[in-house]
């Protein structure tokens, strides 16, 4: 799956089954239910899974508990919007630019 699906899948009721926990999370973050995405990022030990986690608690306002989550995934804090971030997130764990 590239980039473009994946947001296409968005119109969908659940993201596909294929997708990995760090991805899963994105696209609950996309739909808006930062619960789901947190619950699944929240229980995955992975440095993908700390990066969306990290993004999470930029969505959040708490940037204190999003630079530690950027530290456990190995990213530098992120500076642009939270729009560009996320498809820079989906793009990297998807393997893709667009």
């Amino acid at each position: 799956m590239n980039v473009a699906g994946f947001i296409a899948s968005l119109d969908g009721a659940a993201p596909a089954p294929e997708l990995n926990a760090p991805l899963k999370g994105l696209w609950w973050a996309a739909k808006g239910d930062w619960e789901q995405a947190h619950k699944i990022v929240q229980d995955d030990n992975g440095r993908d899974a700390a990066w969306v986690h990290a993004y999470l608690h930029r969505v959040e306002g708490d940037l204190g508990n999003a630079g530690y989550w950027y530290r456990q995934a190995g990213k530098p804090a992120a500076k642009d919007s939270l729009e560009a971030e996320w498809e820079r997130i989906a793009a990297t764990l998807l393997g893709s630019k667009t």
